[in-house]
């Protein structure tokens, strides 16, 4: 049995601890693969120091309410499964060795093996929702969200070394590889503790602002931190040929002369090239005017998380999103 070690980021938030090492304990308790060494590879995975954002968001959007507490436990546990399946098959598109500083499942066992640990977990979500949904609405979002998901993957596969990517296509690319799952969670957590409808789709609303922050903010780091510190090799995204938002703005600059010899080098770009794209990016202002659209984007989430009463949910939901814009990994 792994051990139930919750992310720093929490423990700013006792009232939450409890419930998200549940979420964690009932995932654990939910994967049952005959195969000892990928049934370890999994847990190893879910419990290798994710921070659990997508389950604590849709506790805490749940708290308005009072509700069954197990319940929305179980509706976490089974958001963050969708998240670790997805996760797994990003690893195998991107042929990616290490997540979370740890060797990946593809990498361990292999591309077929990993197809078969992110499936299977796919299974485990609907298990779980079947058992405590209170309505096939939960389960009908979960697979319009997953359709959106694989679209949002799809679509930035298809943009490979695409070096004319638009700022609109990069926003609809991460809306669907992350920010959909955010929009999810804060909408199961409202929608299923019996709060309005209203009140569940300015949740959505304010998800899907949070995770666009969050995903631009993540490729921002790629740009700011040294590969120890965010746990991959840096600009990993460039060698793949996924272009993100301080890429796409340097781009619209003078800059561009000297990126595009760079960028055409693909997969055979040297790790001083690397740096040097990365030098590029950072002096033509592209990681500022990125960090300027995360902010606008949080910003957006907080103008419609100040609109919920107040309650201390509400007070915790700002501070967790305002800890979002500063986070370093």
């Amino acid at each position: 049995m792994q051990a139930t070690q919750l992310h720093p980021i929490w423990h700013d938030y006792p009232t939450l601890q409890p419930e998200l090492k549940q979420v964690m304990q009932l995932m654990n308790d939910n994967i049952n693969i005959s195969d000892t060494a990928i049934t370890e590879a999994i847990l190893e995975m879910i419990h290798s120091g994710g921070k659990l954002l997508r389950p604590a968001y849709c506790l805490l959007f749940s708290q308005f309410k009072s509700t069954d507490r197990q319940r929305m436990i179980a509706l976490a546990a089974s958001l963050e499964t969708l998240h670790t399946a997805t996760l797994i098959h990003d690893d195998i598109i991107d042929d990616a060795t290490l997540r979370r500083h740890t060797t990946s499942i593809q990498a361990q066992f292999g591309k077929d093996v990993a197809v078969y640990a992110g499936d299977y977990l796919f299974v485990v979500v609907f298990k779980i929702l079947s058992h405590y949904s209170s309505s096939f609405k939960s389960i009908q979002l979960n697979s319009s969200k997953m359709e959106k998901i694989l679209v949002g993957e799809v679509q930035q596969k298809d943009r490979h070394y695409h070096i004319d990517i638009t700022m609109a296509q990069y926003q609809e690319q991460i809306q669907g590889k992350t920010a959909e799952l955010f929009a999810l969670s804060c909408f199961l957590g409202a929608f299923e503790s019996g709060t309005s409808d209203r009140f569940a789709a300015r949740a959505q609303k304010a998800g899907m602002a949070i995770g666009m922050a969050f995903q631009i903010l993540d490729d921002i780091l790629d740009y700011q931190e040294t590969s120890h510190e965010i746990g991959k090799p840096i600009l990993e995204d460039v060698v793949e040929g996924v272009y993100t938002s301080p890429l796409i703005f340097a781009l619209q600059t003078d800059a561009r002369r000297e990126l595009l010899p760079l960028l055409r080098l693909q997969g055979n770009i040297s790790q001083t090239d690397l740096e040097r794209v990365q030098q590029l990016v950072i002096d033509a202002g592209g990681v500022t005017q990125a960090q300027a659209l995360a902010t606008k984007y949080t910003n957006d989430a907080l103008k419609l998380l100040n609109k919920l009463p107040a309650v201390p949910a509400r007070d915790n939901l700002i501070r967790l999103t305002q800890q979002l814009l500063t986070r370093h990994n």
